[in-house]
């Protein structure tokens, strides 16, 4: 059980330098090519390995880019987050796209293009999908 803890502490701090890092640290035009968030981050049990997955808006091939630029600079990272967490061993980084914000915002733009087109066919009577007072 310590060592979930453990995990889980050591991805926070591993979050937050990195999101530092992607601040202030990285030269990498690739990288600033987007606005980039960290979503997660996911470190194994023997803390050897993290995944990081990120959230990039922009075009497609600017988040291709900018995971390019990551990738590149996940040698320097690493260092960084031996000397900053003053781990023996720091964790290989490796990084990976959420496409979890695109797959919400396609739902919910189908989601409306069935609402209205639900309304243009009269299939809801006007008012019935308000809020009704208690």
């Amino acid at each position: 059980m310590a060592q979930g803890r453990r995990v889980e502490r050591v991805a926070a701090l591993i979050r937050k330098e990195v999101s530092e890092l992607l601040i202030n640290g990285i030269r990498d035009e690739r990288v600033h090519q987007g606005m980039v968030s960290i979503t997660e981050v996911e470190v194994s049990g023997d803390l050897q390995h993290c995944k990081i997955f990120v959230s990039v808006f922009g075009e497609a091939q600017d988040k291709e880019q900018v995971l390019d630029g990551l990738q590149a600079a996940s040698g320097y990272l690493r260092g960084e987050l031996g000397r900053r967490l003053q781990m023996r061993r720091a964790p290989e980084v490796v990084f990976q796209l959420d496409r979890g914000l695109e797959r919400g915002t396609s739902v919910l733009g189908l989601l409306n293009r069935l609402d209205g087109e639900r309304k243009e066919r009269g299939e809801i009577p006007p008012g019935s999908d308000e809020l009704q007072p208690d």
